[in-house]
């Protein structure tokens, strides 16, 4: 298994609608930033592709990763469509970076996109309801929120999490966002805006929930030997996790936590795991990872995060599984200021999903656009100011989920240079 590197990562700005720009204009925009920032690759050095987009449904089109491709300059080179739910994006991220670790190509190109505008928000709703169990839970009123809802509130009868501290994510995450001019929904919140916005399914209100978005992002990787002729400052992907669970909740069997390196069985003798309450597939991802990359204590190993908060509550139950926090204490974590800017560990410095908004397919390689611009420490440059630079970072975690856990992603990622 070769070693792989990030070297270029473009992006879109996340918007409500995006009605003057299609799917492939969209990509070409992120695609061309992405480019221009490694002059030395030109397209006859790209061997390869992965096309990330959630639904058919949105873009109208079938098969829109050829026309993509087509649109990009890049058939008849090699490529494929992935597609898993909200983890679309990081899942193709992992599979950009399998091409290059197999030694099928030297530099492949990681692109998503999603066109949600394209739908109104009740139909939009109806199409991800459809990545539930069509049988059982979407005719009896399976959505999304529903669900999250429904953990939600099994975290806090566990736990004691309060709905203030799922505001305190919402809070954090959007005023981060302030300074992403790539962010859909900068806000300057306080915990009563969030408290008062308009409840969706209880405990869960309007702020806390991402918004669906237009956008698109692309990642470049490479193997070693063209990555350091490509750039003089590329990011080594060290780490790689990807965990998975049942559709529905009520399949989950009960067992014990699998442990990371700092945690002892003593630590959960008396939790019942997962429950509804904790992402089991986002422990077996990280336990990979961490392992991979030789993390044993997260919390004093990485210097950001950026994860999939789709929901506040969704951040709160990653902590956990991620190892930042104990089961049961992500709430406290979050109310201590550890997730801040400035905190032990700052998560979604970026504003996450929740301020940048969640075009599904693309979300992902957001992640791992702004990941990668952390860790070159070029914030500043690709922002208009270093507002959010994480001051010498030098490793990273980026993590995508899809449905209620059934796909999840976790990849760890160090500067090379």
């Amino acid at each position: 298994m070769r070693p792989v590197y990030m070297v270029a990562g473009g992006i879109t700005k996340f918007k409500k609608a995006n009605p003057e720009k299609d799917f492939r204009y969209m990509v070409k925009e992120a695609f061309d930033y992405a480019m221009s920032d490694i002059p030395k690759l030109d397209l006859e050095q790209i061997d390869a592709t992965v096309a990330s987009y959630f639904s058919d449904h949105f873009t109208r089109q079938l098969m829109a990763g050829i026309m993509v491709q087509d649109y990009l300059g890049l058939v008849p080179k090699m490529s494929k469509r992935i597609e898993g739910g909200g983890a679309t994006g990081g899942l193709c991220f992992q599979t950009a970076w399998e091409t290059i670790a197999s030694g099928r190509a030297e530099v492949c190109v990681a692109y998503g996109f999603e066109t949600m505008s394209h739908v109104n928000t009740w139909k939009g709703n109806e199409f991800i309801a459809h990545a539930s169990d069509t049988n059982f839970d979407y005719p009896v009123g399976g959505f999304y929120t529903g669900y999250y809802a429904l953990m939600a509130r099994r975290h806090m009868y566990e736990f004691g999490t309060t709905e203030r501290q799922l505001a305190m994510v919402s809070v954090k995450n959007h005023r981060n966002a302030i300074y992403n001019p790539y962010a859909q929904f900068p806000a300057e919140l306080t915990v009563e805006d969030v408290l008062k916005s308009e409840m969706v399914a209880d405990p869960l209100k309007r702020l806390d929930i991402c918004v669906m978005s237009d956008g698109a992002a692309v990642a470049i990787l490479a193997s070693e030997e063209m990555a350091y002729k490509l750039t003089d400052k590329p990011v080594k992907i060290t780490g790689v996790g990807t965990g998975t669970d049942t559709m529905r909740l009520a399949d989950r069997p009960s067992g014990k936590v699998p442990l990371l390196p700092h945690e002892k069985e003593d630590d959960y003798k008396n939790l019942k795991y997962p429950g509804v309450h904790s992402f089991r597939g986002g422990r077996m991802a990280a336990l990979q990872a961490y392992k991979m990359a030789g993390i044993t204590n997260p919390l004093k190993e990485l210097d950001f995060i950026e994860l999939h908060d789709a929901y506040t509550s969704s951040e709160i139950q990653t902590y956990e599984d991620l190892g930042l926090c104990r089961y049961g204490e992500g709430g406290k974590f979050v109310e201590s200021g550890y997730a801040d800017l400035d905190g032990k560990v700052p998560v979604n410095p970026s504003g996450g999903l929740l301020a940048c908004g969640h075009p599904v397919g693309a979300t992902g390689l957001m992640q791992a656009v702004f990941a990668f611009w952390q860790l070159q420490g070029t914030i500043g440059k690709h922002f208009g100011n270093d507002k959010l630079q994480i001051k010498n970072a030098k490793r990273g975690l980026i993590h995508s989920h899809a449905g209620t856990g059934t796909y999840i992603t976790v990849t760890i990622l160090e500067r090379g240079f």
